[in-house]
């Protein structure tokens, strides 16, 4: 984590790709890692020295982020987490954390 509790560092996929996302980010100096779609590289290419540089991308990272979707996905596998049935935070996380432990429990 960064100071004041912002994030260090952001992944996302190419729908989160503009140049407006990318200056919000470097604003709050919050490094991202976002693949840039092939017609943006195309447009800023084709714009020679005024496009900018190509996009920092870090593919390893990238792939991390993979991971956290999927594990997302099996925990919306147990229903009580993904209806979010519980209302107090604290019920929600022990739920959240139960259903963690059976994933990594299962065979």
């Amino acid at each position: 984590m960064g100071g004041a509790g912002l994030p260090d560092h952001l992944g996302g996929d190419k729908a989160y790709s503009s140049r407006r996302n990318r200056r919000y980010l470097r604003r709050r100096r919050i490094k991202p890692t976002i693949p840039e779609p092939r017609d943006q590289r195309a447009h800023r290419i084709r714009r020679g020295s005024r496009g900018g540089r190509p996009a920092g991308f870090d593919k390893t990272i990238y792939k991390r982020r993979n991971e956290v979707e999927r594990t997302i996905n099996a925990l919306k596998n147990f229903r009580a987490v993904a209806t979010r049935f519980d209302k107090r935070a604290y019920v929600l996380h022990g739920t959240v954390t139960l259903a963690s432990i059976r994933l990594w429990l299962r065979p």
